[in-house]
């Protein structure tokens, strides 16, 4: 009996057909579900199923965002909150795996600072605003601050976690073949932990602009958060639901944008 090879490229191709098909479904469903929510908003507010003056409409919204644009004010605010949020994304990022690192190199420091670390984690990091405001001033470094502290513990703490749960066997290979621990960490801890590393970028995305837009509410005249206070103070929702939108568009940003360094990094 002579049984037909299956055609491995044929294969492949159905494979690849596949995934675009799911992809492009999901997109559907994924832009069924926004514009849903859109226009059930808009229909709510304008038949007064919700009250229009707290939650607004997308129309309302909408002129707002025209409005902003037109006299510069949006752009302004923006670009002060995404500047804070970046440099607290790449600090708190930077710092919490550099003393990772340090953790991992010394296993004594790692058993002094766990408890500590424990505790920190647990501290509610927005407690330490009026702290840091007092500490660094009422001005833009205190709340990139603000941005990189609610962040860099947490990272500290699962990219080390992800260091030492690297198998110990690529580290006796290399040291046999005279590796020094440097060498190790670089040529086998590290590269085993990036899946870990860029998971925590994605976290780290929504962290940094949580600790940035707090520090706007307590000191900033400037920005995004003080877009959201200014527009509880004059009773305009309608500022607060656009501030709150922005930022929701901007994350989706950084976050695709870490997805795409996860896709060159590992995937690639």
């Amino acid at each position: 009996m002579n049984l037909q090879k299956p055609d491995i490229h044929l294969l492949h191709q159905n494979y690849l057909l596949t995934l675009k098909r799911e992809k492009r479904r999901i997109r559907f469903f994924q832009g069924v579900i926004f514009l849903a929510f859109f226009a059930i908003w808009e229909m709510a507010s304008r038949k007064t199923w919700i009250d229009p003056l707290i939650f607004s409409s997308p129309s309302k919204v909408y002129g707002l965002f025209l409005e902003k644009i037109a006299d510069g004010s949006l752009l302004n605010h923006l670009s002060f909150t995404l500047t804070e949020t970046v440099l607290g994304f790449i600090l708190g990022t930077l710092l919490g795996t550099l003393l990772a690192s340090v953790l991992w190199w010394s296993p004594v420091l790692s058993k002094i600072f766990d408890p500590y670390l424990v505790i920190l984690n647990a501290m509610p990091k927005v407690a330490l605003g009026p702290i840091l405001i007092v500490a660094l001033g009422p001005g833009l470094g205190s709340i990139i601050a603000m941005g990189t502290i609610i962040s860099v513990i947490i990272t500290t703490i699962v990219v080390y976690t992800s260091f030492k749960e690297v198998d110990p066997n690529y580290v006796r290979v290399l040291q046999t073949l005279g590796a020094s621990r440097f060498q190790s960490f670089k040529e086998a801890i590290l590269p085993a932990s990036f899946p870990t590393i860029i998971s925590t970028l994605k976290v780290n995305v929504g962290l940094s602009w949580v600790g940035v837009i707090v520090g706007e509410f307590l000191v900033s005249s400037r920005g995004l958060g003080y877009m959201i206070i200014y527009g509880f103070q004059v009773f305009n929702f309608t500022l607060v639901l656009l501030s709150l939108l922005v930022i929701a568009v901007f994350a989706t940003i950084m976050y695709q944008l870490v997805a795409l360094l996860e896709k060159k990094i590992i995937k690639g």
